[in-house]
């Protein structure tokens, strides 16, 4: 089964994966954000500033999709400026949208924040695990929160199905993205080889000691798509991982290898990459020039802040994907082949040497 996609939020990890994965399968994509440059020329681009309800109505008059995929947020100051504004959001695209009367599908991305909490109270206590779809909500502000509850009236109001998709970590090809783990230990693992640093591992004794997982871009579109074609999946909100389960003491130094770097064992004390590369904007473009790289800059392929959120957490982290097994979705990705196929693709395409 395919249709008209409108994904909102294409040139992220999570909407530019998406959309390969629904032109490979033969839909017609649009694809939403503030600048649509560089996109696949197979992607109809569609401009608009989500927060401009007008100008979101008028660009996406006429493109009557069957199916809304929403990939995109917004990080703000404070957890109540980020409700307002993903909210905003994400009402101004289904006020759009519904004016179309051709929906049938709308399909919200959001992340295991769901579980851990926002930024301003992240991971303050330890939920329980494997997290489970149904466990509660925790008793904090949430833009998660706030944009269930607006796709859920809007599902009410315009007669649509939704599903809720809940990654962990995601590890995938895309540039200029504000949460790809992936390229950033890439660029630090380069910037580390090139200096002769240590390539630390930058997180808490926890995160290294725990279990943990994360998302495979690429197995998060095949979820997408399933849920947003299948009738049993209708309708819920779905953890998405990619299955296996892994501790980073152990993963570390296979990683290391594979960026062609030496590890150093954990000292057990965080050493956070924001620290550690604060001088790497003044050291990228000399690697660049060195390598023939292509000429990006370091701002905008690493995100130090993410990562340190990510690795520095003290609690445990896993998810539970018995749901979605239930209702019929097998996929799964094997987790250091998430990190090794990406170093190597970002290597094909001159972005680290």
């Amino acid at each position: 089964m395919s249709g008209r996609a409108l994904v909102v939020g294409v040139t992220g990890i999570s909407g530019g994966n998406l959309a390969q994965r629904l032109l490979a399968d033969g839909w017609e994509v649009a694809g939403l954000c503030r600048r649509p440059e560089g996109l696949d020329q197979r992607i109809t681009p569609i401009a608009a500033d989500l927060l401009d309800a007008e100008a979101v109505s008028a660009a996406v008059r006429g493109s009557a999709p069957t199916h809304v995929f929403f990939t995109t947020w917004s990080r703000r100051a404070t957890e109540a400026e980020n409700c307002d504004v993903n909210g905003r959001m994400l009402q101004n695209l289904l006020d759009a949208t519904a004016a179309e009367g051709s929906v049938r599908h709308v399909a919200l991305v959001t992340g295991l924040k769901h579980y851990l909490g926002p930024f301003e109270a992240y991971a303050t206590v330890q939920p329980d695990t494997p997290f489970s779809e149904d466990q509660p909500r925790l008793p904090y502000e949430n833009f998660y929160y706030v944009q269930e509850d607006i796709l859920f009236a809007a599902a009410e109001r315009d007669g649509f199905t939704w599903s809720v998709h809940r990654p962990h970590t995601l590890i995938g090809w895309a540039l200029g993205n504000a949460m790809n783990m992936g390229v950033t230990l890439a660029v630090y693992a380069a910037i580390c080889r090139e200096t002769g640093r240590g390539f630390h591992f930058p997180g808490s004794h926890e995160q290294w000691e725990a279990v943990t997982d994360v998302t495979d871009a690429g197995l998060l579109a095949d979820h997408l798509v399933w849920a947003a074609t299948t009738p049993a999946a209708a309708n819920h909100a779905l953890n998405i991982v990619n299955g296996d389960v892994f501790r980073w003491r152990r993963l570390w130094p296979r990683l290391a290898a594979a960026l062609s770097v030496d590890p150093v064992p954990f000292s057990g004390e965080p050493a956070p990459l924001e620290q550690q590369m604060a001088d790497a904007g003044e050291i990228w473009p000399e690697i660049v020039r060195r390598h023939g790289l292509r000429d990006l800059g370091v701002d905008s392929l690493a995100s130090w802040w993410h990562t340190d959120a990510d690795l520095g957490r003290t609690v445990e982290t896993f998810t539970d994907m018995g749901h979605s097994r239930r209702l019929g979705f097998l996929g799964v990705r094997d987790s250091e082949s998430s990190f090794t196929g990406l170093f190597a693709r970002l290597r094909a395409e001159r972005i680290v040497p």
